[in-house]
């Protein structure tokens, strides 16, 4: 996500490394290179002409400070503003003080909206929030099967309309909400491939019948501009409250998610960063503009850890690590936890100090999702006796190894390298220290 820009602004900020302070023509300099990054990743031309206008006037005439060197100064200075472009603060959804919230979702055809109704109602359910979802695109043939089926997989409720008079079936959901206790409605609206008059129309006469808590529109980050254009065309003409970006973990530009809120005036509230339904998550601006200066995203690192991982295996882990009873059974049951996180490129954006060079030669190297399946392949295609004991796998047992996983005799012996190394590591006063004292590093290790 966004990895050319990031890339691209950290080379920009170590320009001014080794700068005793930060001057007119070194500001200009980075002001310039900075201002073609952002044009490049499609962001609005006007909301770049503000942002490095801002930079510029906080930093010229600075005197740096004294723990900071212009690096670190520039950097805290682009960081406070890109968090100010993001959206400054992190947003719930609105509550009413009467149930159910009713959630309107609007956007163009094809931004996944339909997808997004159901990885919201997810999130709501793990929020210990119950959802009530209908569809209202009277246009699209099987719609309404569509999100009925995703209501099913992520364990929520669907509406099933019988009428296609808007007024009627939104009287009737609101009723049945109200009867049942639901927190919310998520009311998927209809879309079209552009903006047209009878689009406008329908939605308006939705948005008058259901009167929503909130009207979200969802966005697809990879149109770039063109979501940008269209969020502003549908606040305009049908008023919008907050923002979803869909397909962020695709977007290696970023210009949607970078211009959007600058453009409406309305946050994004929750982003798409995946195919699963728990690939849904609430949008930190902090932590997008940390992403994007190469510092990392840890808190979230940390709430996937404490989300996906077993923590009951996790504990069980770290004393066996401790008692330096690390086998490859265990390695295997770690591949399998990291691999519950997410892509190994995601995880290592989350850490601080990983640069976009070094997080892509290490995901094209010994440690690429390809990597973790072909080794939890090799592992699996050994004896309970050669996981417990290494030591006895010889050549003829590493032949053997090889054909049952499909994976060349070198990658066995890799493997088996790898791990006696990581014994030794593990052996080390330093790492026992580091594991008592970061606990969500050791549900990862």
């Amino acid at each position: 996500m966004l990895d050319n820009l990031s890339g691209k602004f950290n080379k920009v900020l170590k320009y001014l490394k080794g700068e005793a302070k930060i001057t007119e023509d070194n500001i200009k300099v980075a002001m310039r290179e900075i201002k073609l990054s952002l044009l490049e990743a499609d962001v609005n031309y006007k909301v770049v002409k503000q942002f490095t206008t801002n930079v510029k006037e906080k930093a010229m005439g600075t005197e740096v400070q004294e723990s900071l060197n212009p690096y670190q100064h520039m950097v805290k200075i682009v960081q406070a503003e890109l968090e100010e472009m993001l959206g400054s603060e992190d947003k719930d959804l609105k509550t009413p003080p009467i149930k159910p919230a009713i959630i309107m979702l609007v956007g163009l055809q094809g931004t996944g909206k339909t997808t997004t109704a159901g990885k919201l109602a997810y999130y709501l359910k793990e929020q210990g929030k119950t959802s009530l979802l209908c569809s209202l695109d009277l246009k699209r043939l099987a719609a309404g099967e569509q999100l009925e089926t995703i209501a099913k997989e992520v364990g929520a409720h669907y509406f099933n309309r019988d009428s296609n008079d808007l007024k009627k079936v939104s009287k009737a959901l609101i009723k049945t909400s109200q009867e049942y206790g639901y927190d919310y409605i998520i009311a998927d609206t209809a879309g079209r491939l552009h903006i047209d008059d009878e689009l406008m129309d329908e939605l308006s006469r939705v948005k008058k019948y259901l009167d929503p808590t909130e009207i979200i529109f969802v966005a697809d980050s990879l149109t770039g501009q063109d979501a940008v254009n269209s969020a502003q065309s549908f606040s305009e003409r049908i008023g919008i409250d907050s923002v979803i970006l869909t397909k962020l973990d695709a977007d290696a530009r970023g210009g949607a998610a970078l211009s959007i809120v600058s453009v409406t005036g309305k946050p994004i509230k929750f982003i798409g960063v995946g195919e699963k339904n728990s690939d849904f998550q609430k949008f930190y601006p902090d932590r997008l503009a940390s992403q994007i200066l190469g510092m990392g995203d840890v808190l979230t690192l940390i709430e996937k850890a404490e989300k996906d991982l077993d923590e009951k295996k996790a504990e069980e882990m770290t004393r066996r690590l401790l008692r330096n009873e690390f086998t490859l059974d265990d390695l295997l049951s770690q591949l399998g936890q990291i691999q519950r996180l997410g892509s190994m490129s995601d995880i290592l954006g989350m850490i601080p100090n990983i640069g976009i060079n070094q997080q892509m030669a290490m995901a094209d190297g010994s440690i690429n999702d390809k990597k973790i399946k072909h080794m939890a392949a090799i592992i699996q295609s050994m004896t309970l006796r050669e996981r417990e004991n290494p030591k006895i796998i010889n050549g003829k047992r590493r032949y053997r190894i090889a054909k049952g996983s499909g994976r060349p005799v070198q990658e066995v012996n890799q493997l088996l390298r790898h791990y006696n190394e990581m014994k030794k590591y593990m052996k080390k006063p330093f790492f026992k220290k580091m594991l008592k004292k970061f606990d969500f590093l050791s549900k990862m290790m």
